[in-house]
C-alpha cells in the first residue's frame, strides 16, 4: 500500500522508494505519470529504494542519472534530468528532508546548438594551471587521450595499469558477465582496452608514487564511520576511497565555472568529445575513431565529430588548381 502524505507527514520514515510513490501518486495527468515513473522508478531503484531519503547525497542523484542516461539521446537525458527534479523539488517544498540534483547535472542543449569541441589550447592551459590539483591534471589528460567514459577511467585500478605499454583495461559501458569459471569472481565482465599518450605517461608515476594497489583516483578524505564499501574501492595503503562521479565533475566545474557559476562549467565528457573531434581534424579515419572509442554504430560516433572552422578551411584547400598547392 502506498503511504499517504498525511501519513509521511505524520513521522512515518520517509524511504526513498515511499518518497517516489507518493510523488508519483499525487501526478494528475497519465501521460506525465508514465514519462516521470520511469525517470524516477529507475533512479529510486539505483539509489536504493530501501534507505532513508535523508541519507542520500545531492552527488549520489547526479551520478544515478549520468551511470542510467549519460550516453541517452539528449531529449531522453533532459527528460529523465527533469523527472527526477521535480520529484525532489516537491519533497523538498513539502519538508522532506532529502537531496538535491546537483547544479552539474545540467540541461542538455539540443543537437544544433550543442558546444563545440574544446580546442587542444583551452585543455592544456587548463591542465597547466598552477592552482590545479595532480589528481585532476592526470584524470583530465587521460580522459583527452584515452577518449574514453569518465566512469571507465575512475574505475581503474593501479594494479590494472600497463603503464609500460600505455594501456589499461576497462569495464566500458554494457558490457555483460562473461560465464562464470568454478572459482571465479561473482562478477566477471569481458573487458575493453584503454590507451594514452606521453601527456598521461608522464603524470600517472607521479600520481601514484607510494601505491602499489588500489583506486587510481582516490579521494583527499577517509570514509565517514559506518560507510560500507567495496575492498576495491579503497586504498589498502591509505585508507583513501575512489573519486566518484559527482566529485570528479564538481571538481572539473569549479575550475572552468563562468565567474564562478556553479553549473557554468566544462563537462568531464567533453574530453571524450573533444579527443574524438582533434583526432578527426588530424585525418584519422572512421574505422579507427570507432576502434578508438569503442563505438559499434557510425552513426553514433558522428555527433562527436564537429570539425573547428579552421579544419573546414584546411580541407579545402586541397580543392585549390595544381599550381595553387605548389
Amino acid at each position: 500500500m502506498v503511504p499517504s502524505v498525511v501519513q509521511l507527514s505524520a513521522g512515518k520514515a520517509l524511504t526513498v522508494r515511499a518518497a517516489a510513490d507518493v510523488f508519483l501518486d499525487s501526478l494528475g495527468n497519465s501521460n506525465t505519470l508514465r514519462s516521470y515513473g520511469i525517470g524516477v522508478g529507475k533512479t529510486a531503484e539505483r539509489l536504493g529504494e530501501a534507505r532513508p531519503l535523508s541519507t542520500v547525497e545531492d552527488d549520489e542523484v547526479g551520478g544515478t542519472l549520468e551511470r542510467l542516461w549519460g550516453e541517452a539521446a539528449v531529449n531522453t537525458w533532459n527528460a529523465r534530468r527533469a523527472a527526477v527534479l521535480s520529484w525532489l523539488g516537491w519533497c523538498a517544498e513539502r519538508g522532506y528532508d532529502g537531496p538535491a540534483v546537483p547544479a552539474w547535472v545540467k540541461r542538455m542543449p539540443p543537437p544544433d546548438s550543442q558546444t563545440p569541441a574544446r580546442s587542444r589550447m583551452a585543455i592544456d592551459r587548463l591542465i597547466n594551471r598552477r592552482d590545479v590539483h595532480l589528481r585532476e591534471k592526470t584524470l583530465w589528460r587521460m580522459l583527452y587521450e584515452t577518449v574514453a567514459r569518465s566512469e571507465e577511467i575512475l574505475g581503474v585500478n593501479i594494479e590494472e595499469l600497463d603503464l609500460a605499454g600505455r594501456r589499461a583495461p576497462v569495464k566500458a559501458k554494457g558490457a555483460q558477465p562473461r560465464t562464470r569459471r568454478r572459482g571465479a569472481p561473482r562478477e566477471e565482465f569481458v573487458l575493453e582496452t584503454v590507451y594514452w599518450d606521453a601527456g598521461t605517461a608522464r603524470l600517472l608515476p607521479r600520481l601514484i608514487k607510494g601505491r602499489t594497489r588500489g583506486p587510481v583516483f582516490v579521494t583527499h578524505r577517509k570514509p565517514g564511520p559506518g560507510k560500507v564499501l567495496s575492498p576495491r574501492d579503497v586504498c589498502p595503503d591509505t585508507g583513501l576511497v575512489r573519486l566518484s562521479y559527482g566529485q570528479a565533475r564538481a571538481l572539473l566545474d569549479t575550475h572552468t565555472a563562468v565567474g564562478g557559476v556553479p553549473g557554468t562549467g566544462w563537462d568531464l565528457h567533453e574530453y571524450r568529445h573533444s579527443g574524438l573531434t582533434h583526432l578527426g581534424e588530424a585525418g584519422a579515419s572512421l574505422p579507427m575513431l570507432m576502434a578508438k572509442s569503442r563505438h559499434k554504430k557510425p552513426e553514433n560516433l558522428r555527433k562527436y565529430f564537429h570539425p573547428s572552422a579552421e579544419a573546414i578551411a584546411e580541407v579545402t584547400s586541397l580543392l585549390a588548381p595544381g599550381d595553387s598547392r605548389r
